[in-house]
């Protein structure tokens, strides 16, 4: 069966580190995401699209913008927490270890159900690496 598939892509800035981790990613870091929003569906809308360029920036755009965009994103664990909240400093929680890959899934699973058919979120943390995550 034909897909169709349409992809907007979001750029935004975060830091995070990773707790029980020996590489240098322990450490406070920052990175220049890309987030990738693939959406699929067997039919096209009577417009003849999958979905619209501007709802899907609204939407997916406008949460991380909202959530991630030049914050921390650290585990809800890390040491760091207190010490950043003291300082005012924008933070966004996850239960487990801010890597590429649970960020994926978090910005998948908070968008997903806002009238999208998202099928695919990847998150390119640099230039030559992502992560992806998907239901199948």
């Amino acid at each position: 069966m034909a897909r169709h598939l349409v992809t907007k892509v979001i750029h935004f800035s975060y830091g995070h580190r990773l707790l029980n981790y020996d590489g240098p990613c322990r450490h406070l870091h920052g990175h220049n995401g890309v987030v990738e929003v693939h959406i699929a569906s067997d039919r096209l809308d009577d417009i003849g699209m999958v979905a619209d360029f501007g709802e899907i920036r609204d939407v997916v755009k406008g949460w991380v913008d909202e959530n991630l965009d030049h914050r921390m994103v650290l585990c809800r664990d890390d040491p760091a927490v207190g010490v950043l909240r003291e300082m005012n400093e924008p933070l966004y929680l996850l239960d487990g270890n801010p890597t590429a890959e649970n960020i994926a899934r978090e910005i998948f699973e908070r968008t997903r159900g806002r009238g999208l058919p998202i099928s695919e979120i990847r998150l390119w943390e640099t230039p030559s690496s992502y992560a992806a995550y998907r239901e199948e």
